[in-house]
């Protein structure tokens, strides 16, 4: 199967190259529950200018500097109708569908046109060699909390269960939640911002070629 490639109208790759002080190490979750769904922290900004002669830039004696490295390279596709985003790091590969190509309103019912999209992100996933595969659903927040996280909860479930049909491979770990309105990628005081929140993530580590 082929995948067919999606319009580029929005492209970002960003390349952070930053000088640490020997013995600094990176923060990162940990397994429990997430300040924010995993995957989705935000990048580490671009360092300040800064003045070389400062003396206060002087190392302390005998410190020394660490190799620079590649913090983070991301891009982000995304269709012409804005219903599909596929977003590309050093490390994961992240689809994220709008609800509203998958599912009818307030539906879990996976629409007819839905499989054909999911087969898509699977057969990203066999490419990848990818086995642990995140499956997240997201509302806006229209109508009370609790029945948000349960649609999100019950379309993350719909989405996973045609991933594991299409992939078929016992060695594929799914991990499913429903964060209802928690995480909005837009403003939800329009509805383009709602149309944006509503919507269910795939991503998996980029493993493959």
């Amino acid at each position: 199967m082929t995948t067919p490639r999606l319009p580029l109208t929005l492209g970002a790759a960003v390349l952070l190259l930053v000088t640490h002080l020997h013995g600094a190490t990176a923060a990162r979750a940990d397994d429990g529950d997430p300040s924010v769904p995993p995957g989705t922290e935000p990048s580490a900004t671009a360092p300040v200018k800064v003045d070389p002669t400062d003396p206060d830039l002087k190392l302390p004696e005998g410190a020394t500097l660490a190799d620079p490295k590649v913090l983070d390279i991301k891009s982000v596709v995304e269709d012409q109708s804005g219903d599909e985003r596929r977003e590309d790091t050093n490390a994961d590969v992240t689809f994220a569908l709008q609800a509203e190509v998958l599912f009818s309103k307030d539906s879990s019912k996976l629409s007819a046109a839905a499989k054909a999209r999911i087969d898509v992100i699977a057969e990203e996933i066999r490419k990848q060699n990818a086995t642990q595969v995140r499956v997240f659903g997201f509302t806006d927040n229209l109508g009370s909390s609790a029945h948000g996280d349960v649609l999100s909860r019950q379309r993350a479930n719909a989405v996973q269960g045609v991933l594991d049909q299409d992939l078929n491979d016992p060695n594929i770990t799914f991990d499913v939640r429903g964060y209802g309105e928690q995480y909005p990628i837009a403003d939800n005081s329009s509805e383009e911002g709602r149309k944006k929140n509503r919507r269910v993530e795939v991503t998996f580590p980029r493993t493959g070629s």
